[in-house]
């Protein structure tokens, strides 16, 4: 007999459950989305604006254009000479085209091959090696995920968030109220009820279901009656009467359970009521409850591991599309400055003095004007 049981837990219980569960799910559900409308809106999530293009870089772009011009020209012609005479100074100017725009070069040159050198390229190669952030891909990952996971989320982070905002008492007392005014509803309580009968005719139709609780109720009986004779004689001569057996008796009862049910379905208005009481009067222990079972939640999620299989995942064009999406501006300004900086640094080559001098001069200046307009 317990084996039938087990068979019979296995192939109806499951489906059974399965089903009415479901159902009962549903119609919670559709109440709520029936008073969608009056819930308040959450606030979408805004993107950061875009950052304005650099003004600087629409003037730098010209620059390595305007070198490798000068680099040309200097073949040319380049103050064969020439010099300049300042504070009974005389310079010479032969050959400073060449100095200035090779420098500039070099620099725009440098900055552009160590920015291409960060992605490129992105697979081993025998001779070129491989780019930075690819070859370093999984460090990243690691290292990135250990500072979200230390630093940005983390359960104790969450568990503080969840206790500060007091979101568990807040929804918990929002869903008291939807739940009291879904219970009110009268199509809600007739879909309840009619769930019911539906959910205990479901499991009394099934013959082996059927047979299965009459001979358990029967062996109870049994057991029971077998310190009480004069009972036990009264139901051994109540079922010769009948002429049938016991467990016969309790399974031709059980038939009629959803007909009484459904003359005595008010007990669901009843709960119904009362229901939402409960959930006030338990409302500590409710939250108690809530909040111990997301705690519990929390503690599973291993932030590190989660972002760093999600990076470690990315490909290396989509690392790099992700990274230059977002610092493109930046690394074309680092790369156009190299220009700049360099055809300061030909300066520097061709008269350090005074190109130390003027640069001095002006570096004070630009500092001075820039804590000005700060403060």
């Amino acid at each position: 007999m317990d084996e039938d049981k087990t068979k019979t837990e296995k192939d109806v219980s499951p489906a059974a459950g399965e089903s009415g569960i479901g159902r009962l799910s549903r119609l919670i559900s559709s109440a709520i989305d029936d008073r969608a409308d009056e819930n308040e809106e959450t606030k979408p999530f805004i993107p950061p604006p875009s950052q304005p293009k650099l003004k600087i870089l629409t003037y730098l772009k010209p620059l390595p254009w305007i070198l490798c011009a000068f680099f040309g020209f200097s073949f040319l012609w380049d103050f064969e000479g020439y010099s300049l005479s300042l504070f009974r100074w005389t310079f010479p100017l032969e050959g400073i085209i060449r100095i200035v725009s090779v420098s500039g070069l070099i620099g725009y040159l440098t900055n552009w091959i160590a920015i291409t050198m960060l992605f490129r390229p992105l697979s081993k190669r025998p001779l070129l090696g491989q780019g930075l952030i690819p070859a370093q891909k999984e460090r990243i990952a690691y290292r990135l995920s250990l500072a979200v996971s230390e630093d940005l989320i983390n359960p104790d982070i969450i568990k503080k968030k969840i206790e500060s905002s007091d979101a568990v008492r807040k929804y918990r007392r929002k869903a008291a109220i939807d739940l009291r005014k879904i219970f009110r509803q009268t199509e809600f309580r007739e879909e309840v009820k009619e769930w019911v009968v539906d959910y205990i005719s479901f499991f009394l139709e099934n013959e082996s279901v059927k047979k299965q609780i009459s001979f358990e109720i029967a062996d109870e009986i049994e057991q029971r009656l077998e310190k009480n004779p004069i009972e036990r004689t009264a139901v051994k001569t109540y079922t010769l009467l009948k002429g049938k057996q016991l467990h016969e008796l309790i399974e031709s009862t059980l038939d009629e359970i959803p007909f009484s049910v459904r003359r005595k379905i008010g007990f669901v208005d009843e709960l119904l009521d009362e229901l939402p009481g409960v959930i006030s009067e338990s409302s500590e222990e409710l939250d108690d409850a809530i909040t111990a079972i997301l705690f519990n939640l929390v503690n599973r999620f291993d932030v590190q591991q989660i972002v760093e299989e999600n990076l470690s995942r990315y490909d290396e064009m989509k690392l790099e599309r992700m990274i230059m999406n977002a610092t493109n501006e930046q690394l074309k300004t680092i790369q156009y400055l190299g220009a700049l900086l360099g055809t300061i640094g030909g300066l520097v080559i061709w008269q350090p003095v005074l190109s130390l001098i003027v640069l001095g001069t002006a570096g004070i200046s630009v500092y001075t004007a820039d804590r000005m307009l700060y403060q």
